[in-house]
């Protein structure tokens, strides 16, 4: 009888996906030595009475599942935030819950509202899970450039790319990677666009406590006419400096949220328990939220200082722990060849925005994250500085 293997043969959903840019270059920094300033997490520790409290729910057994839409204390902590920092009401119980990363929770999001041949239009730069959730649940992305270099939304393009397939927008603020902030006046003119409309808004906000130079956050929880319509994302794994937690939450109107957690149920089902309780005792005490607008401020001031002097020329900074840095005076390369070079020859890992794009040809410029000791940071801009 024959031995051979069985090979099955189908179409992939997404042909043009491969592994993702942030595992090449933290992979290339540890096989070199590089310094790893890719990947967005931090290479500090967070504050041990948060480890202290996960073990101690541990220890009084709260270690099965937790309720789908995640352990109440929680929901109502989140609820309570979003009360007392925006000003906007959600019922814990039927408005708010807990999802394992603010990934799973952008993925429901969007699965729950784009039926084949749906469109949803994204900005890019974008995170690189926005277009495959939409395409994995048949939907087409409508693919919008940031305007650079200040990548600034173009909102008479948005105007021209609604169609009556337009089912989702999806926006991010504070923005991965280039880290501008919408305004006041951007949510003006969104409000205008999507009135009498029935797109839903997908809002990324997991650097929410992460915003510079006295700004404001533009969280959509704070207008009312967009509050209506949107998924708002959040992440505990950005404040509290526990990425590989990966605890994140959705918040939106009663309507949303029930179809939100029909999607939700049948992914994850629910979140791991003890770390839910400790995070919610943070969340309830205002531990760790309030203080790292300065926390991550001076860092970024840091680093910049401790560039001065290379032939790097900064973007603004205005919010998340990523930096921007032109590198177009020191060579002509294309951002993945340069950033593969910093890497290999130069010992500093970074992110090339070609991995962000899809539409417009890549700027020169890479991505590097300040989320990092200063001692990090201090070894890596003498490299920098060097070239």
């Amino acid at each position: 009888m024959s031995s051979e293997p069985v090979v099955t043969h189908f179409a992939s959903k997404l042909p043009s996906v491969g592994t993702t840019i942030f595992t090449v270059m933290s992979k290339l920094a540890a096989d070199t030595g590089a310094i790893n300033l890719s990947q967005g997490f931090p290479d500090f520790d967070c504050d041990p009475a948060l480890v202290d409290a996960v073990a101690r729910h541990m220890r009084e057994g709260r270690n099965q599942y937790a309720p789908m839409q995640g352990v109440p204390v929680l929901r109502q902590a989140i609820a309570a935030k979003f009360k007392d920092i925006y000003g906007a009401t959600y019922d814990p119980d039927t408005e708010v819950t807990v999802t394992s990363g603010a990934t799973e929770a952008i993925f429901n999001a969007v699965a729950m509202v784009i039926h084949p041949g749906d469109e949803g239009i994204v900005f890019e730069p974008c995170y690189d899970s926005y277009v495959p959730a939409i395409e994995l649940n048949g939907g087409r992305a409508i693919v919008i450039p940031l305007r650079y270099p200040h990548y600034s939304v173009p909102w008479d393009e948005v105007r021209a790319a609604i169609t009556p397939r337009t089912r989702l927008m999806m926006f991010n603020s504070p923005h991965n990677p280039t880290a501008t902030v919408l305004s006041s006046s951007d949510m003006v003119e969104l409000a205008r666009i999507v009135a009498g409309s029935d797109i839903t808004i997908v809002s990324d906000e997991v650097y929410e406590h992460i915003i510079f130079d006295n700004l404001r956050h533009e969280s959509m929880a704070r207008y009312d006419a967009l509050r209506a319509r949107s998924v708002i994302v959040g992440s505990f794994g950005k404040t509290y400096h526990v990425t590989g937690w990966k605890v994140g939450y959705a918040v939106a109107p009663v309507e949303l949220t029930t179809e939100f957690r029909k999607v939700h149920q049948f992914t994850t089902f629910a979140t791991n328990t003890p770390t839910q309780y400790a995070l919610a005792e943070f969340l309830a005490a205002r531990k760790g939220y309030p203080e790292l607008p300065a926390f991550y401020q001076r860092k970024r001031d840091l680093f910049l200082r401790l560039i001065e002097g290379s032939r790097f020329t900064p973007l603004p900074s205005r919010g998340t722990y990523f930096q921007l840095l032109d590198y177009s005076a020191i060579t002509d390369e294309e951002d993945m060849a340069f950033a593969l070079r910093l890497t290999r020859e130069h010992g500093v890992a970074s992110i090339p925005t070609s991995a962000f794009l899809y539409r417009q040809p890549a700027p020169k410029v890479l991505r590097f994250c300040f989320a990092k000791k200063d001692e990090t940071l201090e070894g890596a801009a003498e490299r920098l500085r060097a070239l």
